[in-house]
């Protein structure tokens, strides 16, 4: 069976790399009274307090409802305890935010998880956790992060490469392996653990039926539970130890209170380290267990462990391992081998397939169900008595139990929708009907609010994230259709109704005025304004967004596409992109009309689109801040088919109607009516006129265009800061290519100069549209002053090839992303591993924030994929 062929049943994803490497510090297990989501349950905690709704460990996987878990622990001896999960800093112990202290590479993995891979450096020496929290404390803002890398631990190869691998027998029928290589000069001891547990589901007074792991006769340890098929893990060396203990808070080290023995959950870890007999079960019996591997590895050597999660007894649970990890293995590469047939370059093979290795690594199960967590759980010795302001009490319909792509299951462990919109482009390569699967997700009864508003993130699901579900929802469609022949208007239908009720929130509630300018808070961009756009002004001052309103004039022309398209199976929804086509135009015409004053968000002296502070008084004043906020009307772009158009007559009547008989609103927008080469109708907010203005912006080297993409600000504010006084108050902004210089959103991303990929993704998109309007007619100066005419197609492809050079290697043989780290770039057992980090350094390429963010970062992948025909999509 080839991987196409398990792709078809989705059997094949019941089992699956679903346990989150971060469950610690986040929304859903918190239960202070006080809303410190990071101070309730710590990383120190995490290994004797049972968690109420998810899961954490090091390469782990479950079944689709995470009844069930396996993953990996480790020590070296040296350290103060096992490794159970990866070490990183709380959002206040780092001085830019919560970060990752550890080093792992996702390399491989399948759609159905049939063959995954991954390599963890887990260090000889004492891991260094006081050292990385002390050297973080003590630097400022304005300082660079201190990664575990910085502290020399990896110097002389002084780790182990821990390379663990699964290769599925049968849907429910795991082939797992270790495999530790010392790198390091000497002999040096490591205790492998591999480890399987029951998620706690008895402890909260919903149910009281618990599950149970014993030892068999033969020292494997048997799996009892009602409701799952998988009977027993074994271990291929018989002589290993089984330890036993409970998936269940220690009330004397989370609470320093006294209790009976109940060998807690942090059993194994007292036992190993303690050598406390008394915290695992001698009747070896209990609800969370392991094997327990003791040994030494000698310099430049390596042991390999091989275990199965299977539900068969048998007594040679290992006769066919190495055949079918092999045959698992060539099955991936001939997978791989079909997505990049027309790729010839090696080193783009391999930076695309550890981005979508990535991708899929970075599945998790999601458990909130928020009704609940606010009334708190009838067993839990933690009574809900806010006294703070109540997240996300408005979201008490919200009952989340499914496998969601995360952007980072450590830094961000738990779904972002505008986030997830990016990660369904590459995965619609991989794997359309995943990533249909997600879109329709988000829209489902159970996540969007009755008032139809789409859930941002758990810290706030009612934050406001750019509107590009619709965006991508088209692509994903198209994409689809391309690989599989045909399209799925049902999918397309039933997304597109939920999203006329986004609309309508939108509308509703972020248009403050009822004139279709659009504000809203955060808008994904953190720190990109002078001052936090959901700032409260005096005398009702409002601030007016050029990027709200462009997001919107860009989801009005995707809902109008869709309503074409599916006006092709069902005539009742050509109404509709009348509706949206005509909405947009409204959008247009506000842009050029604010207040009494009748300001634009365009700013003609500049040539450039600027935020409108619109002052209680009628007047407003121009925030003349350069930053991508003026690049988003780019994306507010359609092509449309002249062959369409004559499919709807309606519309095309309507558009005609309104050319005759309101020509101010088509002089606001690109000449609809006007056909390009081949029978093409542009339909954008930017004239050729205008377009051209701000393309010239964005490609001068002096202010966006960077050896690596297109920065997030302007690079003129390096030397000469923008500043704005509002309310009293002085506001400098200041080009900053790397980390965050202020606390504004957490201090953990920064938006002032960076280069970040759905930005520049959609950049790339746009301009490709662009060409295929214009063609060779429209031709800028590229680079800016350059001396040199290029279309807009050369633009489009060559800032592909600046933001994929952050990962390939340059003349000296380094990869930007790694900073100029000679370890990463240039030692043999690091140098072709590639970190997809959550944005960039907008000067030198290296990554920075979070360091496994293989969810909008993996859009690399799609821009190294060939496109699919001539035609953007």
């Amino acid at each position: 069976m080839t991987e196409k062929e398990r792709m078809l049943d989705e059997n094949w994803k019941t089992w699956g790399p679903y346990v989150s490497n971060r469950q610690w510090g986040t929304v859903r297990e918190d239960y202070s009274n006080d809303g410190n989501a990071w101070g309730y349950t710590t990383y120190n905690q995490a290994i004797s307090r049972a968690y109420r709704w998810s899961e954490d460990g090091i390469a782990g996987i479950c079944d689709s409802k995470q009844r069930l878990c396996f993953a990996f622990s480790f020590w070296n001896r040296k350290d103060k305890m096992i490794k159970e999960r990866f070490f990183g800093l709380s959002n206040h112990e780092g001085n830019h935010g919560e970060d990752l202290k550890e080093l792992y590479y996702y390399l491989d993995n399948t759609p159905t998880h049939s063959y995954m891979k991954m390599v963890y450096k887990y260090p000889v020496s004492e891991f260094p956790y006081d050292y990385l929290i002390a050297e973080n404390a003590r630097r400022s803002k304005h300082d660079p992060e201190f990664e575990l890398i910085d502290t020399g631990i990896f110097n002389d190869n002084n780790y182990f490469d821990l390379f663990i691998e699964y290769a599925k027998i049968n849907h429910d029928d795991y082939l797992i392996r270790v495999t530790a290589v010392n790198r390091s000069r000497h002999k040096a001891p490591l205790v492998i653990l591999p480890t399987i547990w029951f998620r706690n589901n008895w402890n909260w007074g919903f149910g009281d039926y618990q599950p149970q792991l014993k030892s068999s006769a033969t020292g494997d340890i048997e799996i009892h539970h009602e409701s799952l098929p998988v009977i027993k893990l074994y271990s291929r060396d018989q002589n290993t130890e089984a330890l036993f203990c409970n998936n269940e808070s220690n009330p004397a080290t989370i609470h320093g209170a006294s209790s009976e023995p109940k060998y807690y959950k942090d059993g194994i870890n007292n036992f190993i380290i303690h050598d406390d007999r008394n915290a695992v079960n001698p009747d070896q019996t209990g609800t969370k267990a392991c094997f327990a591997i003791d040994t030494e590895i000698e310099a430049g050597e390596s042991k390999t462990f091989d275990f199965r999660l299977s539900p068969h007894d048998m007594k040679n649970a290992f006769f066919d391992f190495d055949d079918v990890f092999s045959l698992r293995k060539k099955e991936a590469d001939e997978y791989y081998q079909g997505i990049q047939k027309e790729i010839t370059d090696e080193e783009e093979k391999m930076i695309q397939r550890q981005a979508f290795a990535g991708l899929l690594w970075n599945k998790q199960f999601y458990h909130y169900n928020v009704s609940k967590w606010l009334k708190g759980e009838p067993k839990l010795n933690a009574p809900r008595n806010f006294h703070h302001h109540v997240r996300n009490k408005e979201w008490e319909h919200m009952q989340n139990k499914d496998i969601i792509s995360m952007p980072d299951k450590w830094e961000y462990p738990w779904f972002a929708t505008w986030d997830l919109a990016f990660h369904c482009v590459p995965f619609a390569i991989l794997d359309s009907g995943f990533a249909k699967q997600q879109l329709r997700l988000l829209t489902k009864e159970w996540y969007i609010h009755p008032n139809g508003q789409l859930p941002a993130y758990e810290w706030d699901f009612s934050d406001v994230n750019p509107p590009v579900h619709a965006w991508s929802t088209f692509r994903v469609f198209k994409i689809d259709q391309m690989i599989n022949g045909k399209p799925d208007v049902p999918f397309l239908e039933s997304v597109f109704q939920k999203l006329l009720l986004n609309f309508t929130w939108w509308v509703n509630r972020k248009d403050k005025k009822g004139n279709n300018v659009f504000g809203g808070g955060f808008l994904g961009l953190d720190n990109i304004g002078a001052f936090d756009r959901n700032m409260e002004f005096k005398n009702g001052d409002h601030l007016e967004q050029a990027d709200g309103t462009s997001w919107m004039a860009m989801f009005a022309l995707n809902m109008m596409r869709i309503s074409m398209e599916l006006a092709q199976y069902n005539p009742i929804y050509e109404d509709m992109a009348i509706k949206f086509f005509e909405h947009y135009l409204y959008i247009a015409e506000a842009m050029e009309n604010i207040g009494e004053t009748k300001n634009g968000l365009w700013n003609d002296e500049d040539g450039f689109f600027y935020d409108l502070l619109q002052l209680n008084n009628g007047d407003s004043i121009s925030l003349k801040l350069r930053s991508i906020v003026g690049l988003i009307p780019l994306f507010a772009v359609e092509i449309v088919e002249h062959s369409m158009l004559e499919k709807l007559p309606n519309f095309l009547d309507r558009m005609q109607w309104i050319l005759k008989n309101k020509p101010h609103l088509a002089d606001l927008v690109s000449h609809w009516e006007v056909e390009g080469k081949g029978g093409k109708h542009l339909m954008s907010i930017l004239r050729k006129t205008r377009l051209k203005r701000v393309l010239c912006r964005m490609v001068d080297e002096n202010e966006f265009l960077s050896d690596y993409g297109i920065r997030s600000m302007s690079k003129i504010y390096e030397n000469e800061p923008y500043l704005f006084t509002v309310d009293g108050k002085d506001f400098k902004v200041k080009y900053t290519p790397a980390e965050s210089d202020s606390s504004m959103f957490g201090g953990n991303s920064n938006w002032r100069g960076p280069i970040w990929f759905p930005i520049n993704f959609l950049i790339v998109e746009s301009l490709q549209r662009f060409h295929y309007y214009y063609g060779d007619s429209l031709q800028i100066e590229y680079p800016t002053n350059s001396g040199k005419s290029r279309n807009l197609d050369f633009i489009a492809t060559d800032l592909s090839k600046r933001l994929y050079s952050i990962f390939s290697k340059d003349e000296n043989g380094n990869r930007p992303f790694n900073g100029g780290n000679d370890l990463l770039n240039h030692n043999e057992f690091f140098k072709n591993y590639i970190m997809f980090h959550e944005y960039f350094n907008g000067d030198t390429g290296e990554g920075i924030g979070a360091s496994h963010q293989t969810g909008w970062t993996a859009t690399i992948a799609k821009l190294i994929q060939p496109r699919m025909g001539s035609r953007p999509r």
